[in-house]
């Protein structure tokens, strides 16, 4: 029949996205979506929230109901399926918990959390109470978790100002429960950014020269989302998080300076010759 496909063959890596929209493109779904399918996967999504922000700030947030969001998850899995969860912006206790309850349901699918707290700006996107559900109810489901320094600080309680404080943190939280953590290190001080992986027994450090620009936002949700497909598409976890730290970086070097503000990434860097 014109238009059918009876192909059995499945994409490259099918990774359901939970998180919140991003009304100027740079991060959360909008950002997720790009970088999946920028690096060969399919990508699904369930919206937790709606934001009103561009390049200056967030101004607003409205919730997705709970059930809403559950039957979003649920009609993808069913149908379409997925080989690796990513979390993004949750906001509020009751969406954690649904999220928790749901991902305890499907134990053999990888699961990316990024504990997303605050936005590029400054907004906060968690509620301070939700801390403690995210941290016993979600947290303990991952297969990584990739806090930026505040973020470990929140999770961690302890201050974070070099590689040993960063160690001391991701013991705290791996004794959460999670599986592995990358620690990202772009908001402490230096000339090199250095990201630490912790897994149950090991330790990989990397390290990149700073790109000093303020075109940055939404590289959290980028690199998560980075990992996510690497991890569909049957990378070892080292290897998932190399490729996606080089992505991310060549998306803030070809940022296309759009805004007032901390603008985007390019997430399309690694599309060629289609113009």
């Amino acid at each position: 029949m014109p238009g059918s496909n009876k192909s059995k063959s499945k994409p490259n890596g099918r990774v359901l996205i939970i998180a919140g929209s991003d009304s100027g493109g740079g991060a959360g779904i909008q950002g997720d979506i790009k970088t999946v399918t920028c690096l060969g996967g399919y990508a699904a999504t369930a919206i937790t929230a709606l934001t009103a922000q561009n390049t200056l700030g967030v101004f607003g947030i409205h919730d997705v109901p709970e059930k809403f969001i559950a039957h979003q998850i649920a009609l993808v899995l069913e149908d379409i399926g997925a080989d690796a969860f990513k979390t993004g912006m949750l906001h509020k206790e009751s969406i954690i918990k649904t999220i928790a309850s749901i991902i305890k349901s499907y134990p053999k699918i990888p699961f990316v959390l990024d504990p997303v707290m605050f936005a590029k700006g400054g907004a906060q996107l968690l509620e301070t109470s939700a801390l403690e559900t995210l941290k016993t109810q979600l947290i303990p489901l991952a297969h990584i978790i990739t806090p930026n320094v505040p973020e470990a600080e929140f999770l961690s309680g302890i201050t974070i100002k070099d590689i040993d404080g960063m160690r001391e943190s991701a013991k705290i939280i791996m004794g959460l429960g999670c599986k592995a953590i990358l620690l990202k290190g772009g908001h402490m001080d230096g000339e090199e950014v250095i990201d630490l992986l912790v897994t149950q027994g090991d330790e990989t450090i990397f390290m990149q020269k700073r790109v000093n620009t303020t075109h940055t936002h939404g590289t959290g949700c980028a690199l998560a989302s980075a990992i996510a497909t690497g991890i569909a598409q049957k990378l070892p976890l080292e290897k998932a998080v190399e490729r996606a730290r080089k992505y991310v970086l060549e998306a803030i070097v070809t940022a296309p300076c759009l805004g007032n503000g901390n603008g985007p990434l390019n997430h399309g860097h690694t599309i060629r010759n289609f113009l």
